[in-house]
């Protein structure tokens, strides 16, 4: 969560951060601000909201920090907004993380006189920063982490020095190289209109950029070796394209990810007892769409783990297992502690993630890059796309088959539905509640379309096994509560056919997902909404997409912001 970047160089700070603050304000957008240095003074500009209200005001200066803040400790306000600095004025922070012992640094600092103007846990920082500063402010910085427990990026600068001071643990942190210029971001889209070659910090690290210089170094202070990484891929691949919203762009360019997607290959021997695959949110619902896939194709038993609740259980896994973590940003914290827990239990890991050089895909045994590009909407839509398809080919993989590529050409016919999911959003968008059924891989893609539609649209939507409905949630069935009911003719059509019929029966409206040809669904269904026909097991591609465009067309005409739905970031670095 929360976006930091740091700029030292001969340019305006103020332009550079706030353009960059505003590509990274899908990681939280409660707060914002910048600080600049200018003739050994810092000035601040901060408040709540989102970045562009920093426009109205400039600050002089080449060197500056800035955040934009995804809430945690306080509430969204002007005083919990970033950067904090000391009592003094000397020295400012910046911080994406948690403190978790923040509130025993903050009894300390109230003890030596020291008061606190915020309810955050990132001010602790500073202050303790300020305590420690004997000349050297890397020296400052590398001595208050070892008391910070928690994760944390900072951004560090002081008033009269020429440098600014990164450190990470547990939350992402890069280094941008440029000519008399050097950056500190949260990810590369904050810079990547200026540089290229960046220097992906690891856990434990402090980095110490000048406009002429760049060092890393550990925890200790003991200077490091660095490799610089090419990013290969551009500011003009991240801009809308004419599209109303990113998430719209971000739809109707699933046919090209799956085409690129499909050219992902895999070398891995089929030598574990098992698959345990851990992901959140909409990786997760892959993962489950993945399990059902991996034990009909390659008839290898799998456990979808949600990554939140992974370590907090018995965990039973051992080095015959295989473990899948499965991440757009290759960030999320959950599934990072996951996959450390798995290399503690002595099993194999694999990341499918989305962001080359990301902090799983380094930590992983071996990683797939799962070749969505970027993705700027905070509902994943593409990367669901191309996870999708990396965990098909896995499981053909292991049967030496290939999978149909015909689906590319299915995903955009689908595409096509989209003005007339419109005019059926149209008569739903009001709905208060909805209620989501599926069986077999449609269950899977219930789960997505009800959190898709929660979301970004912030109605209530629940999703269900199609079997599941008379234990219990038949008893929400109304005329006020829709049912969208997937029910495409596979192998449990009859069954699903019958689910719905239950729901009509006690007067409930159902929109039915089936496909094309269906004539016998409209007898149940108030509305039907046909997706091509496919193989059975290639349904999850066409479906996703229509639940997609119907949760978007909502969000839309309810005048949501569907790009950055409140309370939400697209990338989670903190438990």
């Amino acid at each position: 969560m929360c976006g930091i970047i740091g700029y030292v160089g001969a340019k305006s700070a103020n332009d550079i951060l706030i353009a960059g603050l505003e590509r990274l304000e899908y990681r939280g957008y409660d707060s914002a601000g910048i600080a600049v240095t200018h003739d050994n003074l810092i000035s601040i500009n901060k408040s709540e909201g989102r970045v562009h209200n920093l426009k109205t005001k400039k600050l002089d200066g080449t060197r500056g920090i800035g955040h934009t803040r995804w809430a945690t400790h306080g509430s969204p306000s002007d005083r919990n907004a970033h950067p904090f600095t000391c009592n003094e004025n000397k020295f400012v922070v910046v911080h994406n993380g948690i403190i978790e012992n923040y509130l025993e640094l903050r009894s300390g600092l109230i003890h030596a006189g020291i008061s606190c103007t915020s309810d955050t846990d990132s001010e602790v920082i500073v202050h303790l920063i300020s305590q420690a500063y004997n000349g050297n402010l890397k020296d400052a910085v590398c001595k208050v982490i070892k008391h910070l427990q928690g994760s944390y990026a900072l951004c560090v600068m002081h008033k009269d020095t020429h440098e600014l001071i990164g450190a990470r643990n547990g939350s992402p942190l890069l280094i941008g190289l440029g000519n008399e210029e050097n950056f500190l971001a949260s990810d590369a889209s904050a810079i990547i209109d200026h540089t290229k070659d960046v220097i992906y910090m690891n856990d434990f690290q402090v980095a110490e950029i000048s406009k002429d210089y760049v060092k890393v170094f550990d925890f200790d202070g003991i200077e490091q070796q660095h490799e610089i990484k090419k990013i290969d891929w551009n500011l003009e691949q991240a801009q809308k394209g004419g599209y109303t919203h990113f998430m719209l762009k971000e739809i109707f360019e699933q046919p090209a990810v799956a085409q690129e997607s499909l050219n992902v290959n895999f070398i891995l021997a089929k030598d574990f007892s098992r698959i345990i695959i851990v992901a959140c949110g909409t990786a997760s619902y892959a993962g489950l769409v993945g399990k059902y896939v991996l034990e009909k194709v390659a008839k290898i038993p799998v456990v979808n783990e949600i990554a939140s609740e992974f370590r907090y259980k018995e965990c039973l896994i051992s080095e015959r297992d295989l473990v899948i973590a499965i991440s757009q940003s290759g960030e999320t914290a959950d599934t990072l502690a996951a996959v450390r827990l798995a290399h503690q239990k002595g099993a194999r890991t694999l990341g499918l993630i989305n962001v080359v050089d990301s902090t799983i895909a380094r930590e992983v045994d071996s990683v797939v890059y799962t070749r969505a590009g970027p993705e700027i909407g905070v509902a994943s839509t593409k990367a669901f796309i191309s996870q999708l398809i990396t965990l098909y080919k896995l499981a053909f993989h292991f049967t030496d088959n290939e999978m149909n590529h015909s689906i590319v050409d299915k995903i955009a016919e689908t595409l096509q539905l989209s003005d007339s999911i419109r005019k059926l959003a149209e008569q739903y968008y009001e709905c208060q509640n909805f209620l989501y059924i599926g069986r077999n891989l449609s269950f899977p893609l219930a789960l997505e379309g009800a959190l898709k539609l929660k979301e970004i649209s912030y109605i209530h939507a629940e999703a269900y096994p199609a079997g599941e409905l008379k234990h219990g949630p038949i008893a929400l069935v109304c005329t006020e509560m829709p049912t969208i009911a997937i029910c495409p003719q596979d192998t449990v059509y009859e069954k699903t056919y019958s689910n719905i019929e239950e729901v009509k029966a006690r007067k409930g409206r159902v929109i039915t997902i089936a496909t094309e040809g269906d004539e016998r669904i409209k007898n149940v269904s108030n509305n039907v909404i046909y997706v091509p026909k496919v193989n059975n097991i290639l349904y999850p591609f066409v479906i996703a997409v229509v639940l997609q465009l119907f949760a978007y067309h909502v969000a839309d005409l309810r005048d949501c912001d569907v790009d950055k739905p409140r309370n939400l970031a697209k990338s989670v670095t903190v438990e």
